[in-house]
């Protein structure tokens, strides 16, 4: 890998506060205001690499000098010329880049494409400036992140933890602030368990919508290019980007027409209690509880789905004859030189060899049974929800137990590819550790703008920090702010003030009017104070927090005195900052009030807390 120049000043100063973020809104924003130039965007970029240091994400980068003349080649023509103009982005390797070597995390494996497969000459044809090639477990072999001669990227948020595979350095470039997105690749769920590890978004397109060809095969029949991003918005952008019909791909597929898209209201399905396994991991099942909750708070209708042939499906994938589709891919490699395949690589791979074609077929059939169950399932339910890993391990765990623990991150990922569904991984929350966690939404095939569409309301309701960057979520400017009328106040409330809940009344009682719901700035905690009858809800201001749900209303400023009067202590208004960064009157909470009560900061809203609620007192 090329040795990066140092530089003695701070190239993080070449973004302006505004482009601060990599994430597709902030840098055209910049672009287009003039502030920065894709060669700003370049040096911060390899200065940002140059002070992590040997971190174990690239491979290989592309030369400083090609990255400058492609940056001056956009110079010369204007940011709105190009979709993806100067935005930088960095490539798994496995995956070709003309002129790099493909390695798929094995040296002696490596060679030199002349061209650049169609997906990633589609995203360079479109301005996309990649950056360098990312670490891989070897063979696209693994969802840990650790099985590479190359080293084990550490997880963005804890190093002692693991950072997910097989797109691992992928995953972390993106959220470390190295790229504004990557592409890797998914065949049991490398695009999605390595974006829940480190809080982006992983985007697993139907198979056969991105071209796979230029893209060193895991499971040739199952394997798709994979998109990582920053935020669901800028996913959906690259996909627009990058697939296409490649004739020249057997097994790519031509979009159909556009699928219906998901509702307000929509039906999601939950594994039932029974199919669902966290392996001893409390906070990842309240935090999956608190996403189901949010959903339901979206407009959603929760119905439990038997999970069993999903499960089964699962098991196919390396317990079936899959495996020897991995294995003919180095086969010539493994005859000639063994020892130069990862040792749990060649662990999983080799048993394929004691293999038939009666094997084969015995599984096909079992797999188009398994298929014939699950089809139900989409006549009842928009979307299914899962967890998009059941839990997450230590560096030092996984080298102990590689086999059995890398088997334990697929149960709601490796089913995906073999029942043609879409998917798509989001952020949902932080374990009290700070350790990320995310569920998947799923869909038939070609339903992939319908999941970002539902995946962006989702996002934008939590409002998490982008990645490890903490940088936060680009506004939603689609809808403009209504201008304040004269002789008002505007107050943001959390809690029972909003529409449809019981308080709600005592604003309507003094001529308020709704001015529009949203959320505030992501540094909010809430709390729900049990010890009052009926719970109220408790918001804080803090240095760690998310964006809280609230409405903005209006009244006249004559009765605001009044209002605020039959306010009961702890509860208090105060200054709240809104997403916009516009600064209102609003609901907050005295700080000794929320010692003894529950934090619901996860689940971002009280509407979604009264949800979740009354869905335990039923089941009383």
């Amino acid at each position: 890998m090329e040795t990066l120049r140092q530089s003695p000043t701070t190239r993080e100063n070449f973004l302006p506060a505004a482009a601060g973020s990599l994430d597709l809104a902030q840098l055209r924003q910049a672009y287009r205001s003039g502030t920065i130039r894709p060669a700003d965007v370049v040096a911060s970029v390899l200065d940002r690499i140059g002070r992590r240091g040997d971190d174990k994400v690239w491979i290989d980068l592309v030369p400083t000098g090609e990255l400058e003349a492609r940056a001056a080649a956009l110079a010369k023509s204007a940011p709105d010329a190009l979709p993806l103009y100067g935005i930088p982005f960095a490539i798994k390797d496995n995956i070709d880049l003309a002129g790099r070597p493909t390695t798929a995390g094995c040296p002696e494996f490596a060679y030199t494409p002349q061209a650049s497969a169609p997906v990633v000459q589609r995203l360079i044809d479109a301005g996309a400036m990649p950056i360098g090639k990312t670490n891989l477990d070897q063979f696209a072999t693994g969802l840990v992140g650790t099985r590479s001669p190359y080293g084990a990227c550490a997880n963005t948020f804890d190093p002692r933890y693991i950072a997910g595979g097989s797109s691992s350095g992928s995953a972390v470039a993106v959220a470390a602030g190295l790229a504004s997105f990557a592409l890797g690749t998914d065949t049991a769920g490398s695009g999605r368990v390595p974006a829940a590890f480190n809080n982006i978004v992983g985007l697993k397109p139907t198979l056969g919508l991105l071209s796979t060809r230029g893209v060193v095969p895991a499971c040739r029949s199952l394997d798709c290019v994979s998109i990582f991003g920053l935020t669901v918005r800028d996913a959906q952008a690259i996909l627009e980007v990058a697939q296409g019909f490649d004739h020249d791909d057997p097994y790519s597929r031509p979009e159909p027409a556009a699928r219906a898209p998901i509702g307000d209201r929509f039906i999601f399905g939950v594994p039932r209690k029974a199919d669902l396994e966290f392996f001893g991991d409390g906070e990842y099942e309240q935090l999956y509880a608190a996403a189901v909750a949010r959903l339901e708070a979206l407009g959603g209708e929760r119905v439990e789905l038997d999970f069993a042939p999903f499960l089964a499906t699962a098991r196919l994938l390396y317990e079936g004859p899959w495996v020897a589709e991995r294995w003919l891919v180095i086969r010539d490699l493994l005859a000639r030189q063994p020892e130069a395949v990862h040792p749990i690589t060649r662990r999983v791979i080799e048993p394929a060899t004691s293999l038939c074609a009666a094997d084969a077929f015995a599984a096909a059939y079992r797999l188009q049974a398994l298929r014939r169950q699950t089809e139900t399932v989409w006549d009842r339910i928009d979307v299914a929800v899962t967890p998009s890993a059941a839990t997450i391990y230590t560096l030092a765990a996984v080298e102990a137990d590689p086999i059995a623990l890398n088997s334990r991150l697929g149960r709601y990922t490796n089913f995906v590819n073999l029942l043609d569904l879409s998917g798509l991984a989001l952020p949902a929350g932080f374990r009290p550790d700070g350790l990320p966690f995310g569920i998947t939404l799923l869909a038939p095939a070609f339903h992939d703008r319908a999941l970002c569409a539902l995946g962006d309301r989702f996002q934008r309701s939590i409002a998490l920090p982008l990645g490890a960057t903490n940088c936060a979520l680009p506004r939603d400017d689609d809808t403009p702010p209504t201008a304040q009328r004269q002789g008002t106040v505007r107050v943001a409330v959390c809690g029972a003030h909003m529409s449809g809940l019981p308080l709600n009344r005592e604003l309507a009682e003094r001529g308020a009017r709704l001015v529009r719901s949203g959320r505030t700035a992501p540094r909010y905690r809430l709390f729900a104070l049990e010890a009052f009858s009926p719970p109220r809800p408790g918001m804080v201001r803090g240095e760690r927090g998310a964006a809280i749900e609230v409405e903005v209303w209006e009244l006249p400023a004559a009765r605001f005195g009044g209002f605020v009067d039959g306010i009961p202590a702890p509860l208090c208004i105060g200054t709240v900052e809104l997403e916009s960064g516009e600064q209102v009157h609003g609901f907050l909470c005295e700080h000794y009030a929320t010692a003894s009560a529950r934090e619901i900061t996860e689940l971002g809203s009280w509407r979604a807390y009264l949800a979740q609620r009354n869905r335990t007192a039923d089941t009383i």
